[in-house]
Order: C-alpha cells, then structure tokens, then sequence
C-alpha cells in the first residue's frame, strides 16, 4: 500500500470511544430528530465537556462529523460515519420460536449478523437450485445455496462438484477405495461415482424465498 493512502487510512480509524461517540450521537438523533448538546454527550459518558470537545475535534478532522456555527445542537454526522449495526446484512433477533407451543422473546437486544453466519474461511459465492436431489438435506428446486469455495471436502459435506463430462452437479461428498461417490439426498434418485471430481465449493449455508 503507498505511504499516502496508508497513512489516509489510518487518520480516520476510530477508537472505541470516538466509535461509541458517533453511535450515540446517531441514536440521539434517531430518538429525538435533533443533535445532543456537547454537555448532554458528557453528561452521557461521565466525562467533561472539554474531553467531549476533543474527541469532536478529531471527529471532524477525520471527516465524521460537523459542527453547524451558532447552533448550540450543532452536532451533525456526515455521509462519511459508517456503522458495524447498521449493515444490510445484520438483522435483529427477536426471540426463538417453536413449532409447537409459543416461546417467549429475547429480553436482551440482540441480531443476526448474516455476513458472520456465512461467512467462510475462503470467498463465497451463491448458486441458484434446480431441481429435488438434495430435498431430504432440506434443499429444494429453486433455493439459494450458499458455498465457501474450496477444492477439498470432507466425508459428508455437500459439495459443489465438477465432473469430467463438465456438468456441475450439488451432492453429498465421499470418498470410497477407488472413486468417488457423489451422493443425492433424495431416495429415489441413484448416486453418482467417479474417479476424477474437482471441488469448486462446500455449501454452508440455504436461502429460501417464500
């Protein structure tokens, strides 16, 4: 990395309680339609207002923050202020709920951070299900699998497979004495050997849209 983007990077990391700053002056606002005033953000932190202003200052020199003149609420984030809780792919969890008898909710806020859940070792990647051979691994025609992409697998893992007649195909991975056994999760469908598959992937995770 050049010296000058380096550094430009590292200019406007947040510590922690610069981050917790931003976060609460955006919940501030959230809650109220207007800014916190620099003794309320003290007030908040059980710090002073001078170490409340320093903190301010390097917010804006770092370009998270502004400070409208003559306005004693004149605390605003920029377009720049970008927040861990606010990706697309965290999702509040309100609660666990059985097939069967209600379950009562989570007391405490929590969320399903979905680029945690499937996130992998290596990139991934989604492919779209065409048709019924893996419906007993809860996989059916038209959902999303999503899979890790890797060249090895394990006894057992669904795998996206390259077979040498260059179909693609979604199975269950084994191994056995002289070839390979690429297995359907479906009983009325035989499974498929070979002596040469390439593994493009392990699924490790299913999307349905209803």
């Amino acid at each position: 990395m050049p010296p000058s983007r380096k550094a430009a990077e590292e200019h406007r990391q947040l510590t922690p309680k610069q981050m917790a700053i931003l976060t609460y002056l955006r919940d501030y606002e959230r809650k109220y339609g207007y800014a916190p005033t620099l003794q309320e953000v003290a007030d908040h932190f059980s710090v002073t207002k001078v170490t409340v202003f320093e903190h301010v200052s390097v917010l804006q020199r770092k370009g998270f923050l502004q400070r409208l003149p003559h306005k004693a609420r004149s605390l605003k984030l920029t377009s720049q202020a970008e927040f861990p809780d606010d990706r697309p792919t965290l999702i509040p969890l309100l609660g666990r709920i059985a097939a069967g008898a209600p379950v009562e909710t989570l007391e405490d806020k929590d969320s399903l951070d979905l680029e945690e859940v499937l996130a992998g070792h290596g990139t991934t990647f989604a492919l779209e299900v065409r048709g019924v051979s893996m419906i007993d691994e809860q996989i059916q025609d038209g959902d999303f699998v999503i899979a890790e992409r890797r060249e090895t697998a394990r006894d057992g893992e669904t795998v996206v497979a390259l077979l040498e007649n260059g179909e693609t195909t979604l199975k269950k991975f084994y191994r056995e004495k002289d070839r390979i056994r690429l297995q359907p999760a479906n009983p009325d469908l035989s499974p498929i050997y070979a002596r040469d598959v390439k593994i493009q992937g392990v699924v490790i995770g299913v999307f349905r849209r209803y």
